[in-house]
């Protein structure tokens, strides 16, 4: 939804703050269910069960942009549709990494298929909105999700191993310093997001470029994405998870200065776009891969839970009101500044931790 979303919602003649809220809660809805989901799949050792009634009820509440376009209503079934959906990744995640047991450092491997699904999407998208009304898309989507009720059926559940950690309550987890400053981290890198998945395509369709050049441009760094999934192994055995993570944040900020200030030069936006590699895909695979190490045993949805809702939830939530907000007010070029400053924050927050981590040991 990401990529085509925020045009449908301009065609309904809404605003820069309105485009914003209605976009935002994509991510609001992640602060709190996918942590009511995953309690409830730790408790109940039902993970993918519960990923296949999330699956049908997210495309139930979504077929109600079907009856309306209000703002309201657009508001109510986004809720809704959000809800659902955001139950479905972390669980889908902590299921792939029990499945994985030792050989976490394969994750990339399997989460490249959701990588190529989504070029395959946008890139088509783009084509087919370049001659059909924007209308099309809800059609599309609807699809999409029917996939996601089918093939939901044919996922393994994973047993879940005991952990020594099990009888400890996870905020016992949450308050250790290295795992508190990089939850912090991930939710600054997620409100560093915020412009981008809100406005990237509308920024790009008001500075000349076509829909189809739109999902090319959205497909070229989904494809760097990939080939950092396919490298993470090499990459997680020549440098820490924490080195990997710091030059991530480093490459979010150049990306986001270069989207701010370059948008009219093709060579430097197709840059900024190679740098999705780090700014989403070595930075989600680290991240997912350090959540697992400190969330264990009973507690590993719960972990996979705080990290998509503290993250995606709340910094997603943040990045997508202040750029609805400054979208109007100071412009593109200031709204893609700050996000790059959210980067910034994280990497210093990093840099901390790194720090602290080495007096500990010391």
């Amino acid at each position: 939804m990401a990529p085509f979303w925020g045009l449908y919602l301009k065609s309904l003649e809404f605003n820069a703050f309105q485009i914003g809220v209605l976009m935002s809660l994509l991510q609001v809805m992640r602060i709190f269910a996918p942590n009511i989901w995953s309690w409830i799949a730790d408790r109940h050792g039902k993970r993918v069960l519960i990923v296949q009634i999330a699956a049908m009820a997210s495309m139930a509440s979504y077929i109600g942009v079907f009856f309306g376009t209000s703002f309201l209503w657009l508001f109510i079934v986004m809720s809704l549709m959000s809800f659902f959906w955001s139950a479905s990744l972390p669980l889908v995640e902590a299921t792939t990494l029990s499945h994985l047991g030792k050989k976490t450092d394969q994750y990339g491997k399997i989460r490249l298929w959701g990588s190529i699904g989504f070029i395959l999407a946008v890139v088509g998208l783009g084509y087919l909105l370049d001659f059909m009304p924007i209308r099309f898309l809800l059609w599309a989507i609807l699809g999409m999700m029917a996939g996601l009720v089918l093939f939901s059926r044919y996922i393994p559940e994973a047993q879940m191993i005991a952990h020594e950690t099990d009888h400890l309550s996870v905020w016992h987890i949450i308050k250790k310093p290295e795992v508190f400053i990089l939850i912090a981290a991930c939710f600054l890198m997620a409100a560093a997001h915020g412009p981008y998945y809100t406005f990237y395509s509308i920024y790009l369709v008001d500075n000349g470029y076509s829909k189809s050049s739109v999902g090319w441009l959205w497909a070229l760094g989904v494809i760097c994405e990939i080939a950092v999934f396919i490298w993470m192994p090499k990459l997680f055995r020549i440098f820490t998870l924490q080195q990997i993570l710091l030059f991530s944040f480093a490459m979010a900020v150049l990306r986001f200065l270069l989207i701010a200030w370059g948008v009219k030069w093709l060579g430097v936006i197709l840059f900024a776009q190679i740098l999705h590699a780090a700014s989403f895909g070595s930075y989600h695979a680290s991240a997912v891969a350090l959540i697992h190490h400190h969330f264990k045993g009973k507690h590993q949805s719960k972990g996979q839970g705080i990290y998509n809702s503290v993250a995606f939830g709340a910094g997603g939530t943040l990045g997508g009101l202040y750029s609805g907000y400054s979208w109007d007010s100071l412009g593109p070029n200031v709204t893609f500044t700050i996000a790059s400053g959210f980067a910034f924050l994280a990497m210093v927050l990093l840099i901390w931790k790194v720090g602290l981590n080495d007096k500990q040991v010391a």
